[in-house]
């Protein structure tokens, strides 16, 4: 891709994403939305390649739907309150459309059937700023909105996204689409306890990043897409393989890693809320993620390949692993002991 419209690119999602945020009115937020979209588009469609291609279109169509509706809710709530602020979303039949057109940009259950596709027909890196980046902006708005939705509705969305997205990566062998799947399980954690400690969600959002960037990095070093690679990355790379085992086991959220402490504090959260039966749920089917994430990490480090004579360790091309990729596994595997100093920041 060229380097000036790689920039440009790169720029407008900043752009985007600083609109939306730093917004106080629905029509520079859903403004802020459209430059974010149209920013990533040309990041999906880089490779030339069919399933590229459709993956752009998709990507298109269900995020001019998504925004549509957006605008179709805050005119509505302008309508019958004459609120145009985003906080002031009062009416009943807007937090309803609100609630779906979010949804439909973040990729939540019952619309996530795009996000798991276009990440398949993505790069990692593109992948990894679909499955981050592009998240923020809606979910910022859902967080600003978040004391005028639906409680139920919203439990029952994160219930049925965490055991979707982990029954549905169960059978994956490519390793995007079982990280889509992740992702959506991942935002059926976030979307449960948004309405009563939206800074939670903030924190798990984040935390989610860090760690999702971490494998996707790592992924892109050794440039493994689907499991059968996977099995011969140690080759390439044996010092980095080796903490990807961890760090996909602090994405599955198994103590003492990071990944431990926003699951920690969301059923903590939940239990304070009396609401022990969610909490019991959303714990049982993260067991659905563990098993793939367990999968994974058996392929890249325990697994060896039938011929060994093919696959002996290539001393003469061990790539070196660039700096941000080691900060960002080392703060994957080992930021839990910081959780007290975490919580005061947020």
């Amino acid at each position: 891709m060229n380097p000036q419209a790689m920039m440009t690119s790169i720029m407008s999602l900043a752009l985007g994403t600083t609109i939306v945020t730093s917004s106080n009115h629905w029509i520079m937020a859903w403004a802020g939305l459209e430059v974010n979209t149209l920013a990533i588009l040309p990041l999906i469609s880089k490779s030339h390649h069919p399933r590229a291609i459709e993956a752009t279109t998709k990507y298109f169509l269900t995020q001019a739907t998504a925004s549509a509706l957006l605008l179709f809710s805050s005119m509505t709530n302008a309508w019958f309150t004459g609120q145009w602020d985003i906080t002031h979303l009062t009416h009943p039949t807007s937090c309803l459309i609100l609630t779906a057109a979010i949804s439909m940009k973040l990729g939540l259950v019952p619309f996530h059937f795009w996000f798991p596709e276009i990440l398949q027909g993505s790069s990692l890196t593109t992948g990894l700023l679909l499955a981050t980046v592009m998240k923020f902006p809606p979910l910022t708005l859902f967080i600003l909105t978040s004391h005028s939705l639906n409680p139920t509705l919203l439990t029952f969305m994160a219930i049925a996204s965490a055991a979707l997205g982990g029954w549905t990566g169960l059978n994956q062998t490519q390793t995007r689409k079982i990280l889509a799947f992740s992702s959506i399980s991942h935002l059926g954690w976030m979307t449960i306890i948004i309405i009563y400690t939206p800074k939670l969600t903030s924190l798990t959002f984040y935390l989610y990043c860090l760690m999702t960037a971490a494998i996707f990095l790592t992924l892109n070093t050794n440039k493994t897409l689907k499991l059968s690679t996977m099995m011969t990355a140690w080759t390439k790379t044996p010092s980095l393989t080796s903490t990807l085992m961890l760090a996909l086991l602090s994405l599955a959220g198994l103590p003492p890693l990071t990944g431990f402490l926003p699951k920690w504090l969301i059923i903590q959260e939940l239990t304070k809320q009396e609401m022990t039966s969610t909490a019991t749920i959303i714990t049982l089917l993260s067991l659905l993620g563990l098993f793939f994430y367990l999968r994974l990490a058996y392929c890249a480090t325990i697994t060896l390949p039938p011929n060994s004579i093919n696959y002996m360790k290539l001393w003469q091309i061990n790539k070196p692993v660039n700096t941000p990729t080691t900060i960002l596994i080392t703060l994957t595997i080992l930021l839990l002991p910081m959780a007290p100093m975490i919580l005061t920041i947020t």
